[in-house]
């Protein structure tokens, strides 16, 4: 009878373990629509590059992103509904042609900080830039 026992308390806690485990989802990559960036961009590189615009612009990430229509809550990142966020790869385009075209290097052979132009160069922090 005890040994029934013990093998009914182990086979109940095997069920709440493999139960418990079930219910933990495992990690989803996030769906991605990348036309300028690099497609295999980590996401930690990709979400600290995000930040960079968000500051630059002084904007979060609505901006360019809409809402997910099921969660709500949720941003749905690879939507191109937003005529912003194709704005937003226009200006990427363009800050890479003007580094490139006047600010050209080979790598490693001097610090990625002197790469000058940024969004923050112009936008300073607001969605449009100043007129000066």
């Amino acid at each position: 009878m005890r040994y029934k026992n013990k093998i009914l308390v182990l086979l109940v806690l095997t069920a709440f373990v493999i139960s418990g485990v079930a219910a933990v989802k495992a990690p989803q990559q996030k769906e991605r629509n990348l036309k300028v960036l690099p497609k295999d961009i980590s996401d930690e590189k990709l979400d600290s590059i995000m930040q960079t615009y968000n500051k630059a612009l002084g904007v979060k990430c609505e901006f360019c992103h809409v809402k997910k229509k099921v969660y709500p809550g949720d941003m749905d990142y690879a939507s191109d509904a937003e005529p912003k966020k194709e704005k937003a790869r226009e200006m990427m385009r363009m800050t890479i042609d003007i580094n490139q075209k006047y600010f050209p290097y080979q790598p490693g052979e001097r610090p990625e900080y002197l790469n000058t132009i940024t969004c923050k160069t112009c936008h300073r922090g607001e969605t449009f830039p100043p007129e000066d």
